[in-house]
């Protein structure tokens, strides 16, 4: 098992490239089940979960060419969705345990040929995120839905009709299942209170390319107008906000001087506005944002994790690792997953000074952290760790990085570009 070995307290100085977004891809590579002509996705990131979801919807029977040549895997940054024809309507356990973005094919393949069997989705342990919103919103549009066996079966064999559904809270996986689904039922489909992410705006941009009738885009109520059928198309993903908020972060906090390029700022605008309150320079470029801190050490900044556009729960691991070498007193609340601060522990581990009450952390900064052997927990958690081993004294060693490279591509190469002297360290237990 892979690990990851810093030796911090070297300032980051350079351009940082940002990616494809993760959030974005996955959904868009499950749109490719809707219609039978090719989908093309250019600015593919190359990341563990997507590789995931190409292997389920190959076995869905779906062609999926990489830059001119077939794959199994993510090397390249072109992907052609061929699926001319479903073969298997099964998404099974072995794939959808690692990543519960693999509950996104429900929608597309109900919508499309009726029938779906989804083994319960798994991915990173932060929490209860029950399905029951995507089901609920199914069963609206008309599909019987049973849980059988740890899989949810789903019919529709009069099809998908449209209906008024409004969900209880905000949810970006519901959103985005009952979106794609709604395209291709009889009928108008209006969804209110759904999530404004804007994964969900390219979401939206990439199906009305490929044909579907959506009004309300970047809004809470989106109103789908069903069609009988979709074409295909072609649609780049649009770049990683979380990506780009983490290396934002890491010139942060080792008193650092980057430039973010191929970024939209207003992407992490609540991100860069707490940079802001916390010490650091922000500045727009033509490229992208500039990150520099060189004014002094930072300060201490509350934040509260908000549905966009407040301050993203992906976020939140990366700020409180920000906040352990900053001057006086932060609390960091999260109001979106209930235990999401599993990363405390670790970063006690290097001397962070952090203290737990309930939804909220306080965090006292300290002078210094203090390199140490560290545990991924999870995907966010994991880039904390990260950053904070920039940030330490000595030598940091972060295990279990399967958990980074689900959504982070290259970072060892992207760091070191800018010069933090970070190594992977291959094998081990």
């Amino acid at each position: 098992m892979d690990s990851i070995r810093i030796r911090g307290g070297r300032p980051l100085e350079g351009i940082i490239p940002i990616g494809g977004a993760k959030n974005a891809a996955l959904p868009l590579l499950a749109a490719g089940l809707l219609t039978e002509e090719t989908l093309t996705l250019t600015n593919l990131p190359h990341l563990a979960d997507i590789t995931t979801m190409v292997k389920l919807l190959a076995q869905h029977g779906v062609v999926c060419t990489m830059n001119g040549g077939h794959s199994g895997g993510h090397e390249g940054r072109v992907l052609a969705l061929d699926a001319g024809q479903i073969t298997n309507t099964t998404a099974p356990y072995d794939l959808v345990r690692k990543m519960r973005a693999s509950i996104l094919v429900l929608g597309p393949l109900l919508a499309r040929v009726g029938e779906a069997q989804v083994s319960l989705p798994g991915g990173c342990a932060i929490g209860t995120r029950p399905v029951d919103l995507h089901l609920k919103g199914l069963e609206d549009l008309g599909a019987v839905i049973e849980l059988d066996g740890g899989y949810i079966r789903a019919t529709a064999p009069r099809g998908l009709k449209g209906a008024h559904i409004r969900m209880p809270f905000v949810s970006v996986g519901a959103t985005e299942n009952l979106l794609m689904a709604a395209t291709l039922a009889y009928g108008t489909t209006v969804l209110d209170n759904a999530a404004r992410e804007p994964e969900i705006g390219d979401l939206v941009r990439c199906l009305t390319a490929m044909g579907a009738r959506i009004e309300g885009i970047d809004t809470e109520t989106l109103t789908i107008h069903g069609v009988a059928r979709l074409h295909g198309a072609e649609h780049s993903v649009l770049p990683d906000r979380i990506e780009a908020g983490t290396y934002a972060i890491a010139g942060a906090i080792t008193g650092g001087d980057v430039e973010l390029t191929g970024l939209d700022a207003a992407l992490i605008g609540s991100v860069l506005e707490k940079l802001e309150e916390a010490g650091a320079r922000i500045t727009v470029t033509d490229r992208g944002v500039r990150i520099v801190r060189d004014q002094g050490p930072l300060r201490g900044a509350d934040v509260m994790t908000q549905v966009y556009p407040g301050f993203p729960t992906d976020m939140q691991a990366q700020f409180m690792a920000l906040m352990t070498v900053a001057e006086g007193a932060a609390m960091v609340t999260e109001t979106i997953f209930e235990n999401r601060f599993m990363h405390v522990p670790e970063l006690h581990r290097m001397g962070a000074n952090i203290v737990l009450h309930g939804a909220s952390a306080l965090v006292r900064g300290v002078p210094k952290l203090t390199g140490a052997p560290v545990m991924a927990t999870d995907l966010r958690a994991s880039s904390s760790l990260v950053l904070a081993g920039l940030a330490a004294r000595g030598e940091t060693i972060v295990s279990r990085v399967y958990h980074l490279d689900r959504g982070y591509e290259n970072i060892e190469a992207k760091l070191a570009a800018c010069g933090a002297d970070i190594t992977r360290l291959t094998g081990g237990a």
